[in-house]
């Protein structure tokens, strides 16, 4: 089986945001998409390890800011390798505006914005799916949207390869370019920068 044939799934990527119990965060998902239509319904799969997953859980509504071509690395390093349990992560941040729903969302690098109110959720394990009725649009830009493949051709910084080579073996995580050294990585390792798993490592002799 060649698990590299789901990196030619077509994915989105979006900053989901969310607030309960006087906490307010945000986190970057890949895995957004209308369900229906009429009415309008989208459905969201969060990670139970993040933070924002508990604030959708609790209040049962988000916004979900589209990432356009025109995001920068600072977006998904500042939404997606820290966590909200330990960092208020729209403290001193400018680029967001509350909607209409009281919640922010994020406003550089995107093109769109989704307000919406969870109706149904689903546990599937490691994440959560819900499914959302939509309750307001907002248009930002023109700018095409980013996609995971456009992400990691255009915004994902490359890897800087050390100064001397002889042979040693690294991991290096395929979102966020984070090395790990040792012939071997553990199967249950998660990046400390990204959060994901041994399974988005590969193997690279230096």
């Amino acid at each position: 089986m060649d698990k590299e044939v789901m990196y030619q799934l077509s994915y989105g990527l979006f900053v989901l945001t969310s607030a309960a119990g006087g906490r307010e965060s945000g986190c970057i998902i890949n895995t957004a998409c209308q369900v229906t239509s009429q009415p309008n319904r989208i459905s969201i799969a969060v990670n139970k390890a993040n933070f924002t997953h508990g604030l959708v859980k609790e209040s049962g509504q988000f916004n979900l800011s589209i990432l356009s071509q025109s995001a920068g690395f600072d977006t998904f390093r500042h939404f997606g390798f820290q966590s909200g349990r330990e960092t208020d992560k729209f403290a001193g941040y400018g680029a967001c505006r509350r909607a209409a729903n009281g919640l922010y969302y994020v406003t550089e690098g995107t093109n769109g914005v989704i307000s919406a109110r969870v109706e149904q959720s689903l546990d599937l394990g490691s994440h959560t799916l819900f499914i959302a009725g939509v309750e307001d649009l907002k248009l930002l830009s023109g700018e095409p949207s980013a996609t995971y493949a456009y992400y990691q051709a255009h915004i994902k910084p490359r890897p800087q390869a050390p100064a001397a080579s002889g042979g040693k073996t690294v991991w290096r995580c395929k979102v966020c370019g984070y090395v790990y050294e040792g012939e071997e990585l553990p199967e249950d390792f998660i990046c400390p920068l990204c959060k994901h798993p041994a399974s988005d490592f590969e193997k690279v002799t230096l």
